[in-house]
């Protein structure tokens, strides 16, 4: 059902259910994980992939220690990372690869916290053509 699954994560305790989920579901289904971080800080908005620095390298090395876990459950996976502003980010790597599923995590913010951080979630699902998966952090 789903060959390909990309898992969006930030970095944060919102990430923890949607992993645990996805991790059983491409177990179940033998599905192959897309692990994407965009990062958002001022360099990566101005100088893309050739940002660098300290907050590219612990972006890079938590997609690394999840890709561990999924690769200790016997899961395909591989990492990406993405430069600039999320959502635009997200979608146009929908647009532009294979995947079957966009997961993501939310924060569970409410009306005034979702305006103010921008609807990333829901800009995602409204600009993609496959299935998004929303897991709301416990």
């Amino acid at each position: 059902m789903y060959k390909t699954i990309l898992l969006t994560l930030d970095a944060s305790p919102a990430d923890k259910p949607i992993i645990d989920h996805v991790g059983a579901l491409a177990a179940r289904l033998q599905s192959r994980v897309v692990l994407l971080h965009v990062v958002t800080a001022a360099q990566a908005q101005f100088l893309g992939a050739d940002a660098g620095g300290e907050t590219v390298d612990e972006k890079r090395e938590y997609l690394e220690k999840v890709r561990r876990e999924f690769e200790a459950a016997g899961t395909a996976v591989s990492v990406e990372l993405a430069y600039g502003e999320p959502a635009r980010e997200i979608v146009r790597w929908v647009e532009t690869h294979e995947c079957d599923l966009v997961a993501m995590g939310t924060h569970g913010h409410r009306w005034l916290s979702d305006m103010v951080l921008g609807f990333t979630a829901s800009r995602v699902q409204h600009a993609v053509r496959v299935p998004v998966l929303l897991l709301r952090r416990t």
